[in-house]
């Protein structure tokens, strides 16, 4: 990779049908949390990494689609991280973390306590591969493809998504006990 950064790729495209499964109403990214909505806690986090960004909106048939489009949008990115917009807790720290592996390896995967979480970052080698991509399987092939390395975070908000009411409701008593970067 070259000293250029990586592009955040914000995907904020999904249809939210278990949040609004789960009793939620309109898009879980739109939901409110602690006086944001979801989707602006996540950006707020990519603007204070400094990293560029694209935010994928549009709508797709699946996050493969997603993926693709959103690649596509930045032509000249030096690397990828793939941040789905419903992370509100995720930290400046982690998207560093992996933009700077991404110097050193084609695919990192975060991971928290074992999970595999996100951004998962993609060098610019991998670009055919992600604007390929099609239906709801995100770049998971990509990821076996490219051999990717596992990097070891210490952030919950990696693998901390919103997906129902409930979870909503857990992340907001969590923010509330918590002191965050510039969540303000």
């Amino acid at each position: 990779m070259s000293g250029k950064s990586p592009t955040v790729l914000i995907l904020a495209s999904g249809r939210g049908e278990r949040f609004t499964a789960s009793g939620g109403s309109g898009s879980k990214l739109q939901a409110m949390l602690l006086g944001k909505t979801v989707l602006q806690h996540t950006v707020d986090a990519v603007r204070a990494s400094g990293l560029p960004y694209h935010l994928e909106s549009a709508p797709h048939a699946g996050m493969g689609d997603s993926i693709a489009a959103a690649v596509r949008a930045t032509p000249d990115a030096a690397g990828w991280l793939i941040l789905p917009g419903d992370l509100p807790l995720i930290q400046p720290a982690t998207l560093h973390a992996v933009a700077q592996a991404l110097a050193h390896h084609a695919v990192v995967r975060p991971t928290f306590e074992g999970q595999h979480g996100h951004p998962v970052g993609f060098s610019a080698v991998c670009r055919d591969a992600l604007q390929n991509l099609k239906g709801n399987k995100g770049a998971a092939l990509v990821v076996q493809s490219f051999s990717a390395i596992e990097l070891v975070v210490t952030d919950v908000g990696s693998v901390t998504d919103v997906d129902t009411l409930a979870d909503l409701h857990r992340l907001a008593q969590r923010l509330a006990h918590q002191a965050p970067y510039a969540r303000a």
